[in-house]
């Protein structure tokens, strides 16, 4: 799957760097899309909060060595790339560009039709 942002892409706050702890996932919502929220030290990532081998929000699982498992079937994905990482999953879950602006944490997702 092509992770890219293809041009016009919309910025959406979606809150502070503190409201993401380190090691954790947060659900949050930019562009009208569902999005998981990673923090790993001061890089903060983005990805598509739905598995792309089943019907689960990434964001309802366990974050582990800059991995998020997948809550139904344990599949893995680099939070950092959203690259699959381990079985069952073999497609990537979109990643998302994040940028801190003004102290808010910004979400840049496809302008929809």
């Amino acid at each position: 799957m092509d992770t890219t942002i293809l041009q016009p892409a919309a910025w959406t706050d979606v809150g502070e760097p503190d409201d993401f702890p380190d090691g954790a996932v947060w659900p949050v919502v930019a562009g009208g899309m569902p999005i998981a929220m990673f923090r790993q030290g001061e890089s903060l990532h983005a990805l598509h909060d739905l598995c792309t081998h089943g019907n689960a929000r990434l964001s309802d699982g366990y974050v582990e060595n800059g991995r998020i498992e997948c809550p139904l079937h344990q599949g893995l994905f680099d939070i950092c790339t959203g690259a699959a990482c381990g079985g069952p999953v073999t497609e990537a879950v979109r990643s998302y560009p994040v940028r801190v602006r003004d102290g808010r944490v910004e979400v840049a997702t496809p302008l929809l039709p």
